[in-house]
C-alpha cells in the first residue's frame, strides 16, 4: 500500500481533479469530488444561501464547497451587465464538494470520507505538455496610453477617482499545472496562493490579497493598494518610507480602504467596522505592497449572498467608487476578464468562509494560457509608470515559462 507521500505524488502525476490552497503552515489539497457545480446568474444565489447550508459530512473540514466565482458572474450578481467582449467561453464559476483532504505540513496527513480513497487514482493518458516562451499582449503601450488618457479625463470630470486598467498576456500552451504551481511557490509563495485542476483546464495563482475571512460573526478584509518595485537595495523599511511619503500611493490606498470600510458597513453592525492593522508593508519576490486590515461584526441574519454581494468584485482591483468604475471599465474593455478579479475560496456549511481576489493568476484552457494584471490610475498617475507596473505584477508568472 502507498504511504501518504507516495499517494500524494501519484495524484500530482495523474490528471485527477484537485485543488491546492495555501494555508497557515502549509497547503491543503482537496480531491475526490462528489459534486461539481457550474455557477451562473440563475443558480448563484440559491447555491450560496441553500446548497451550502445543506452539507452534512462526518468530517468537519470536508463540510464545504471550494472553487471560484468569475468576474462576469460577480458583475451579473450586482446587476452590472457586460457588453459583448472577446471571450474563450470559460466557466462563469465552478465549485466542488471534496471527499478527501490532504494536509501538507511538516508531515502529510489525510482525512477522507472514502474507505478506498488510495485506489482512486486515474490512469488515463495525459495530453502532451508544451508551451511557447513568447506572449501576445492585448494592449501594447500605445493602446494602453490611449485608454489611460480616456480614463484620466473621466477622473477629472469626477466620474471616478481611481480605475484599474487590465492587460492580458496570452500564449499557446498546455501546461503541467502542478509542476508550474510548485515552481511558482518556490519563487513567490503568497498567502492566498492556489491551484485548481480539472480535465479541461487549470488555474494557478500567487494572489496576495484576502478579500473575505469570516468566522462566526467576525469578518475581515485586507485591501492592497500601493506597489513598489523590489530591488536588492530596497528594504522593507525603505518601502514603508516610500509609501508614507508618496502622495499618489497614499491617496490610492486611503481611497480603497475607505471603500472597503463602506462595503463592510453594509453588512456589519453599526460602529463595529474598525481598522485592525493600518498601512503595513508586505514583501514579495518582485515588489512590495501596502496593506491595511479591516474587521467588523456581521448583522444578525446576514446571508452568504448578502456578504458576497457587498464585497465582490473586490474594490481594490476595480477602482473607486466601485459601481460607477465597474461600468466605465466594462464599457471600454474589449477582452473578457474570465477569472481575473473574480474570487477563489471556500464556504463551510456553518457559514464560515475564506475568499481571495484572483490576481497574479494563470488560466490554462483550450491549449492557451492567459495572465492578467492591472494597476491603479488616479489623477496624478503617469501612463508609462502604470504600464510598467502591470508587467512587474505579471512577471513571476511570465517567468515560469522561462524556467
Amino acid at each position: 500500500m502507498l504511504n501518504n507521500k507516495e499517494y500524494l505524488n501519484k495524484i500530482f502525476e495523474s490528471n485527477k481533479p484537485l485543488i491546492i490552497y495555501k494555508t497557515v503552515g502549509g497547503f491543503d489539497v482537496y480531491t475526490d469530488f462528489n459534486d461539481r457545480i457550474v455557477l451562473n446568474s440563475k443558480n448563484f444565489k440559491s447555491f450560496l444561501n441553500k446548497k451550502c447550508n445543506k452539507l452534512n459530512s462526518k468530517i468537519k473540514e470536508l463540510n464545504c464547497y471550494v472553487g471560484f466565482f468569475g468576474y462576469e458572474l460577480l458583475c451579473d450578481n450586482i446587476n452590472i451587465k457586460l457588453p459583448k467582449q472577446a471571450t474563450s467561453n470559460f466557466y462563469p464559476g465552478l465549485v466542488y464538494k471534496p471527499q478527501t483532504l490532504i494536509k501538507i505540513r511538516k508531515n502529510i496527513t489525510i482525512k477522507s470520507l472514502l474507505k478506498n480513497f488510495r485506489q482512486k487514482i486515474p490512469t488515463q493518458k495525459i495530453d502532451k505538455y508544451f508551451y511557447e516562451n513568447k506572449f501576445n499582449l492585448n494592449l501594447n503601450e500605445s493602446q494602453y496610453s490611449n485608454l489611460f488618457r480616456y480614463f484620466s479625463k473621466k477622473i477629472k470630470l469626477g466620474e471616478t477617482y481611481q480605475i484599474k486598467i487590465c492587460q492580458t498576456y496570452s500564449n499557446k500552451s498546455n501546461i503541467d499545472s502542478v509542476n508550474f504551481f510548485w515552481k511558482l511557490m518556490s519563487i513567490n509563495e503568497s498567502p492566498e496562493s492556489f491551484l485548481m485542476r480539472d480535465k479541461d483546464y487549470s488555474i494557478i495563482s500567487c494572489s496576495p490579497e484576502t478579500l473575505i475571512k469570516k468566522k462566526n460573526n467576525t469578518i475581515i478584509t485586507k485591501p492592497i493598494a500601493g506597489t513598489l518595485n523590489r530591488t536588492k537595495k530596497i528594504t522593507t523599511k525603505d518601502a514603508m518610507s516610500f509609501f508614507k511619503k508618496n502622495k499618489k500611493e497614499s491617496k490610492e490606498h486611503n481611497m480603497i480602504v475607505d471603500m472597503e470600510r463602506n462595503d463592510l458597513s453594509r453588512i456589519c453592525k453599526s460602529g463595529s467596522v474598525k481598522i485592525s492593522k493600518l498601512k503595513s508593508v508586505e514583501k514579495y519576490r518582485d515588489l512590495y505592497h501596502y496593506v491595511t486590515e479591516i474587521r467588523g461584526k456581521l448583522k444578525t441574519k446576514t446571508s452568504n449572498h448578502d456578504i458576497i454581494s457587498a464585497m465582490m468584485p473586490g474594490g481594490s482591483v476595480i477602482g473607486c467608487p466601485k459601481i460607477n468604475t465597474l461600468k466605465l471599465l466594462n464599457s471600454r474593455e474589449k477582452l473578457n476578464r474570465n477569472i481575473y478579479t473574480g474570487s477563489f475560496g471556500y464556504i463551510n456549511s456553518n457559514g464560515d468562509m475564506r475568499f481571495n481576489i484572483i490576481i497574479r493568476s494563470l488560466l490554462n484552457f483550450k491549449k492557451r494560457s492567459e495572465i492578467s494584471a492591472a494597476s491603479g490610475v488616479v489623477i496624478d498617475s503617469k501612463a508609462k509608470k502604470e504600464y510598467k507596473e502591470n508587467y512587474i505584477k505579471a512577471k513571476s508568472l511570465l517567468d515560469l515559462f522561462k524556467i
